[in-house]
């Protein structure tokens, strides 16, 4: 996939929510294959991207020509270490595995096509292989029970455990199929079986909800005042931290997310949410690509106050 050839879910409404523009500074936290970074660049804004896959490079080498765009090869949960507290005016992070991530069969990320198990958006730490040969049964059934919120979640363990006795996984389809045959097949299902478990795999792989948690307080240490945060979601658990986060630090305490710590009390809302609610991609965007589909936005604008302490 060529720069040129790919367009960021909710592109418009990212560019409408952090309103680029000469002199301002926005975090693309979320490189890619950079198409915010592109829209962003031509609004004449200066960029800093974040990605920790080494092999965007190519992405990021035509951008560099504006003189207004450097890329960090780190975790966006490195960015106030990275530009400082109160630096920024403009925070976008489009969360998940990428398309051209999904479309490279050897990143083990698709269960549609064959290639190694490995799911690793950087170039080091465990792989899928890793965990589906040597994780523990019970560890496994959390994995898919939490972060796929998979209901067989034992059942699935079971079946890697009896196969990976006989024979290591080394392929991303033959996981597949395995778990295809301990849920019972298809039976007309809209998804494949496996997506669930693959989801799953590929977030205790890359610790995306631990990065996804952490990359929310850099946000709002690096965003000056007035400047806007733009978080794009594709599951549940990903929009569930990030509306716990928001509307919480906006000053509506509704109920917590289990994966966040527990929320301090008495502090100044730190946010002002740009709109209710989550914004979902146009009926001509999902016709076009399919893949947005489940996508959610939700943006919030940094108010004067000091970032919250955590509880200890």
């Amino acid at each position: 996939m060529t720069a040129s050839a790919h367009t960021s879910v909710l592109l418009a409404e990212v560019v409408a929510a952090l309103n680029p523009a000469p002199g301002k500074t926005i975090v693309d936290g979320t490189f890619g294959a950079g198409g915010y970074s592109r829209a962003f660049i031509e609004a004449g804004a200066t960029i800093i991207a974040f990605d920790r896959d080494p092999t965007v490079a190519p992405f990021a080498a035509p951008l560099e020509a504006s003189g207004r765009f450097r890329l960090i090869p780190r975790t966006f949960s490195n960015m106030a270490e990275e530009v400082g507290e109160g630096a920024v005016d403009g925070v976008a992070l489009d969360l998940g595995v990428s398309s051209m991530q999904m479309d490279q069969a050897e990143r083990g990320f698709s269960l549609m096509r064959d290639g190694p198990l490995d799911m690793r958006m950087g170039a080091d730490g465990l792989s899928a292989a890793d965990l589906v040969n040597e994780a523990q049964p019970a560890e496994l059934a959390r994995i898919f029970r939490v972060y796929g919120e998979e209901r067989q979640a034992r059942r699935v363990a079971g079946a890697i455990m009896r196969r990976r006795a006989e024979t290591p996984f080394q392929r991303t389809l033959d996981l597949a199929d395995v778990v295809e045959r301990a849920l019972g097949g298809r039976r007309g299902a809209k998804i494949h079986p496996a997506t669930r478990v693959f989801q799953a795999l590929r977030i205790a792989v890359n610790e995306e909800l631990t990065e996804l948690e952490a990359g929310l307080v850099a946000a709002e240490r690096s965003l000056k005042v007035g400047g806007r945060l733009a978080v794009v979601s594709f599951h549940s658990l990903e929009d569930r931290i990030v509306k716990a986060f928001l509307t919480t630090r906006a000053g509506r305490l509704g109920a917590p997310s289990r994966h966040l710590p527990p929320r301090p009390v008495g502090q100044a809302q730190s946010f002002t949410l740009l709109h209710n609610g989550a914004r979902a991609p146009t009926d001509a965007e999902i016709a076009a690509n399919p893949r947005s589909r489940s996508a959610k936005l939700r943006a919030a604008t940094r108010t004067d106050a000091p970032v919250w302490r955590m509880a200890a």
